[in-house]
């Protein structure tokens, strides 16, 4: 089967190659053939380095297919169903899944860096995120398929997978934003443009976007926000907004130390400050004990936006169905696994009119 692989990190390219084949799934897995799966910045961060990541392995996290073979103790999915892939399956079982936080399970987070899913050349590689979406076929475990009724489009069912879980969670799950609050959002990306579409959908009354490309301005607008501007004029935005008191709340959505410091600055006394952009090690942010002690801004990282995939894929396709998550909209270019490598480049431009590049497997 064709898969892109990453052959080692620091590479720019993917090798497509059509030698790649994946593992028997095991009693608790799933092979999935993939239909479609979105290209994420965090698939850039893992090639350079960023985010962890194994190579040799097959890139892409976010993805939606159909099951085609089924491990000899599932029993909830069957071939032919619908499926949304989790890079976070929960186990239902440890700490943090029976303590309400099934995002930060780590029990195949651990098991997608040990065990190997695919084989390219005759040698083991693994699957990015535990996916390995840019393939074929991918096997899985079973809990990090998640099954999705048979006419939602396999490219929107890809767009919940990551992108839209991890923003329009940060707003409903990790801020539990209040209705009639004034947020700015750093960072117009696919995850920035969900973070727009969720704080829209929690009632926000102004919802500044930032982002120094300009052509991303107009995507913002049409997505939700009443107001955009690049950094250089956020605070003449702030005094316009809020008389200067400061934003009720700031989703950073970069992970870059200036833009989390900048999206501290830009809060109220009291306000949130949620922190979306998966950021490097090396990204170091300073704060002084004072600031921190008599501000009282509450600084709330969200991982894949505080989601239980289980719960919230229905849920953001019930959003959509309702017509209050424009998902079509996002997708701004469908592209064949062949031209990956064009995707990728595209996204490390930042092209202001791209929000969503979509790989199709028809």
């Amino acid at each position: 089967m064709k898969a892109a692989v990453l052959k080692q990190i620091g590479d720019e390219e993917l090798d497509v190659r059509a030698d790649a084949a994946t593992t028997p799934p095991g009693p608790d897995e799933v092979r999935v053939r993939i239909r479609a799966a979105g290209i994420c910045h965090s698939d850039v961060s893992a090639m350079n380095g960023g985010l962890p990541a194994l190579a040799p392995g097959v890139m892409g996290h976010e993805g939606a297919g159909e099951v085609v073979d089924v491990g000899d103790h599932v029993t909830d999915l069957a071939p032919g169903d619908r499926v949304v892939l989790s890079f976070v399956p929960p186990c239902g079982r440890c700490a943090y899944c029976l303590g309400g936080q099934p995002n930060l399970c780590e029990v195949h987070t651990v098991a997608a860096f040990t065990s190997p899913r695919f084989e390219v050349d005759g040698e083991p590689a693994f699957g990015f995120g535990g996916c390995g979406a840019f393939a074929e076929e991918v096997v899985v475990p079973a809990v990090g398929a998640n099954r999705i009724d048979p006419d939602v489009p396999f490219e929107i069912g890809a767009l919940v997978g990551c992108g839209v879980l991890t923003g329009v969670g940060a707003v409903l799950n990790t801020a539990e934003l209040k209705p009639g609050s004034t947020v700015v959002v750093v960072g117009c990306g696919g995850v920035g443009i969900s973070v727009i579409q969720g704080a829209r959908l929690a009632g926000a009354a102004q919802i500044v976007a930032v982002d120094p490309v300009t052509d991303k301005h107009e995507a913002a607008k049409r997505f939700g926000a009443t107001h955009t501007t690049t950094p250089d004029g956020l605070a003449e935005v702030s005094q316009e907004v809020t008389g200067g008191r400061g934003f009720d709340c700031a989703f950073e959505v970069v992970g870059l130390a200036g833009t989390i410091r900048s999206a501290y600055d830009a809060v109220r006394r009291g306000g949130d400050v949620v922190i979306v952009g998966a950021g490097g090690p090396e990204q170091k942010v300073e704060f002084t004990a004072q600031e921190l002690f008599i501000n009282e801004k509450r600084i709330l990282p969200s991982f894949y936006g505080s989601s239980d995939p289980r719960r919230d894929t229905a849920r953001m396709l019930d959003l959509w169905r309702a017509g209050r998550l424009d998902l079509e909209g996002m997708i701004s270019r469908r592209l064949p696994l062949d031209d990956i490598n064009d995707g990728l480049a595209v996204l490390r431009k930042s092209a202001g009119s791209v929000v969503r590049q979509i790989v199709t497997f028809d």
